[in-house]
């Protein structure tokens, strides 16, 4: 699961790497809707290395999502 952090790598793309006031989700590649339905895949997969990445990307997502939410207050 620790092994998820890398789907911030897609960070990399962007025209600012980091930015204290954007929300990554929706913006990065790996940080959008059609991602999170992939990583929620994984979890019905018969391996469970791929059913724990699936739900580390998913924590991942939710721990944005909840970055997103302080970001807007």
């Amino acid at each position: 699961m620790l092994a998820t952090i890398f789907i911030d790598l897609d960070h990399l793309f962007a025209n600012i790497i980091y930015d204290s006031n954007r929300c990554s989700l929706g913006y990065h590649p790996l940080h959008t809707i059609w991602a999170a339905i992939i990583y929620s895949t994984l979890l019905i997969m018969p391996s469970w290395k791929l059913r724990a990445v699936g739900l580390g990307s998913l924590w991942h997502l939710i721990t944005d999502l909840i970055d997103c939410l302080m970001i807007n207050n």
